[in-house]
């Protein structure tokens, strides 16, 4: 009974064989899947395909690696700083959180493979965790101990990575804006960063702290020239 009550609370039905997945996917393109519901559907979905992302991922991870312009120059400022970006320390995993990516100093980097739409989402997450690796050894930030500094790292980060280009927020995040469309993604991310930290109350904090760091931050663009995508 309990299992019936969750699925017409939900319209997400338990089980992994090919009916029960077709009934779930015809719920949720039908509007009929209630939140908790699609959140159910993607955790099932991410299980059955761990194995299929993370090789995706880590052949995308490569290729990037040894292919991507951005990458490849972030690779080389890294390495003048003493520090070392290869496939050994960017690590692909399923991930339970809903984010694209992580930075840790100690771990390196982390990518959600089932969080990846394509190669170039990879890629526009793999520079922004660059930058954060970049960051760490040039300016020595202090990650969970002042919000300011977290968040001129993610102000950085979404400026410099490309994620904040328009076709990226025009196709992919319907963000239609044709004027300061880039400084308000910037903020809008870098906030939402900020606002998972554990030192962080809430998002009124996490926008006052982007706010005031953001005039020195965003125009920063080390290690580029200018913004470079």
């Amino acid at each position: 009974m309990a299992a019936a009550t969750d699925t017409k609370d939900t319209g997400y039905t338990p089980g992994n064989d090919g009916f029960t997945r077709w009934r779930n996917w015809f719920s949720l393109v039908t509007g009929n899947m209630s939140e908790q519901g699609k959140e159910l559907y993607r955790v099932a979905r991410d299980q059955r395909m761990e194995e299929a992302d993370c090789k995706r991922c880590e052949s995308q991870r490569d290729y990037l690696l040894q292919y991507s312009p951005v990458v490849l120059f972030m690779r080389d400022k890294i390495n003048q700083l003493g520090g070392d970006i290869h496939n050994g320390n960017v690590r692909c995993r399923r991930c339970t959180s809903r984010q694209s990516g992580g930075f840790d100093p100690n771990y390196g980097i982390l990518i959600c493979a089932n969080e990846l739409r394509n190669r170039g989402h990879l890629e526009d997450t793999l520079a922004h965790e660059m930058v954060h690796a970049y960051d760490h050894l040039r300016f020595k930030v202090k990650w969970t101990d002042d919000l300011r500094h977290a968040a001129c790292a993610e102000i950085r980060a979404s400026s410099l990575s490309g994620e904040c280009r328009w076709s990226r927020e025009f196709f992919t995040r319907a963000q239609w804006k044709l004027t300061q469309q880039h400084q308000e993604c910037v903020r809008r991310r870098a906030a939402l960063s900020v606002a998972r930290r554990p030192g962080c109350k809430d998002d009124v904090q996490a926008a006052k702290v982007v706010n005031e760091v953001w005039d020195s931050c965003f125009t920063d663009t080390r290690p580029f020239d200018e913004i470079y995508r």
